[in-house]
Formats: structure tokens, C-alpha cells, sequence
């Protein structure tokens, strides 16, 4: 299974590092000109969006914080942590990704007093959490799930670069070549009408 938190309002939830003071102009058709005529400026108490350091600030509190969890930071990976533990006598495992003030979570259960539970509650006592369910999407890369199978696919980006990119009847200079690959999935290859190649075959993948 795979469930998406998102923090709210992840970077007003820290501070801004020890010492650091950071102003900014009004945006603008809000400008104000104070008493001396000159244009006034804000002073920010807070990381918001846009400033080049609130992501880091945020990434200060939330990796620190996995990792007194007893979580494991992916060496290949820093935005990947893994948790392995023992509840009610039963190994459970969980895999959470950070992107932002996104976390996609996998879990091997999700019933009362299991990890899962005790990961999400722990991180809503902390932090202003909401749960956005079963993930559909990521990064323009569409998330299915049948069975035991999880899907990904860009079908919608793909479509959106064929649309923005290939003029009108460019897509008849194309036909697609199906091959299987050694792991045993089915790859869709687009190949130009009267190429002696195949860009993927049965012996590469």
C-alpha cells in the first residue's frame, strides 16, 4: 500500500536560522511609501515559499527528526528513509520519500498499533499533517494499482509532448514495434516507417 501526507504549510511550520534577518519588497500594486516618502519593505519571520533557504530549513527539521524516529537514511538516496521493527511480535517495514512537504509511504501493514499508525500519529503530533490518501501521481508519472501490482505510467506527458512538440500528421511517420524484454514486460517502442533498426530488442533490457 502507498499513502501521501502533506505537511501544511510545511515551511511557516520552522524558523529561520539562528542570527538571520531577511526583508523583501511588497509584491506589486501593494507597494507602500512610508512617512519619509521612501518605499517601506517587509520584514519576513519566517520561511515562505520562494525564499532560497526555506527548503533547506524544512529539510533541517524533517531528516533529524525521521532519523531519531529510527528510521534509516538511503545512503544512494538522502530523500528515501527505511524502518524495519518488530510489533506484536511481527517484523514490519516501512519506506517513506520526502519531496517537499510530501511523504509517500509504503507500508507492510496498516492496522491498529502497527508501524504505519504509529508513524502517522507521531508525525501529526509534531506537525499540521493532512492525508491525501492512495497516491494517483507523481511527478507527472501516473500511479495505478491492480492486485498485487503497482503501475507507472506517463501516458498524459507523453501525450502532452506529442501535442506540443510534433506538428500536425507527424505521428503517421511512426509505427511502434512491441518487444519483450528479458524481465518479461512488454515495451512499446516508437520506430520511424522505413528504419532497418529497433531501438530495444528481446536480448536488451
Amino acid at each position: 500500500m502507498r499513502f501521501c501526507s502533506r505537511i501544511l504549510a510545511a515551511y511557516l511550520q520552522e524558523e529561520l536560522e539562528w542570527g538571520k534577518v531577511v526583508y523583501c519588497r511588497f509584491p506589486p500594486a501593494y507597494e507602500t511609501v512610508g512617512s519619509d516618502g521612501r518605499a517601506q519593505i517587509c520584514k519576513v519571520p519566517k520561511p515562505i515559499n520562494g525564499m532560497a533557504q526555506a527548503g533547506r530549513r524544512w529539510q533541517r527539521s524533517l531528516f533529524p527528526w525521521l532519523r531519531d524516529w529510527g528510521s534509516t537514511q538511503c545512503f544512494s538516496d538522502p530523500c528515501m528513509f527505511t524502518t524495519e521493527r518488530k510489533v506484536n511480535g511481527c517484523t514490519q517495514q516501512l519506506v517513506v520519500g520526502c519531496y517537499v512537504d510530501d511523504l509517500f509511504t509504503l507500508y507492510s501493514d496498516d492496522g491498529p498499533g502497527s508501524l504505519y499508525e504509529s508513524f502517522t500519529s507521531d508525525l501529526a503530533a509534531l506537525w499540521n499533517v493532512e492525508d491525501e490518501g492512495p497516491v494517483s501521481d507523481l511527478l507527472n508519472v501516473d500511479i495505478t494499482r491492480d492486485a498485487d501490482c503497482v503501475f507507472l505510467q506517463q501516458r498524459k506527458y507523453r501525450g502532452h509532448l506529442v501535442e506540443t512538440y510534433l506538428p500536425a500528421g507527424a505521428r503517421s511517420r511512426y509505427k511502434t514495434v512491441r518487444r519483450t524484454t528479458s524481465a518479461g514486460a512488454e515495451v512499446v517502442i516508437p520506430v520511424a516507417h522505413g528504419s532497418a533498426s529497433v531501438l530495444l530488442n528481446s536480448n536488451e533490457a
